[in-house]
């Protein structure tokens, strides 16, 4: 069984819906109901076992990923990049900026525990 549920979203965020809907072809309300089922399938970092952190502290984005991000960039500073791949962009700079901040969350949780050094 479904629950209907109205949300006011801060301008920022619904832009990045509106955008990612667009990119993608979907309603608003798919793409709003994949973030928060994403969300809700990320566990808090603390409570993972410490090679989920250990692997956390050393994720990257694919090489797929970075090789898009790295030629989005490139036409960026050449005043070459598309509209389509301006969004591509947007989404792939979120994607990597959660992941920085995920990895720095495991980051905390390993020299807590002891499974890494203290960086500096």
């Amino acid at each position: 069984m479904a629950e209907q549920v109205t949300l006011t979203l801060p301008d920022s965020l619904a832009q990045q819906v509106r955008e990612v809907a667009t990119l993608t072809q979907r309603p608003l309300e798919e793409v709003l109901l994949e973030w928060l089922t994403r969300g809700s399938a990320e566990p808090e970092i603390s409570s993972l076992p410490d090679d989920q952190v250990l692997a956390l502290c050393d994720s990257e984005l694919s090489s797929q990923e970075q090789t898009q991000l790295s030629d989005f960039l490139g036409k960026q500073r050449e005043n070459q990049l598309q509209e389509d791949e301006r969004q591509q962009l947007n989404q792939l700079m979120r994607l990597y900026r959660r992941g920085l901040v995920r990895k720095a969350e495991a980051w905390k949780v390993a020299v807590e525990r002891g499974l890494r050094p203290a960086l500096g």
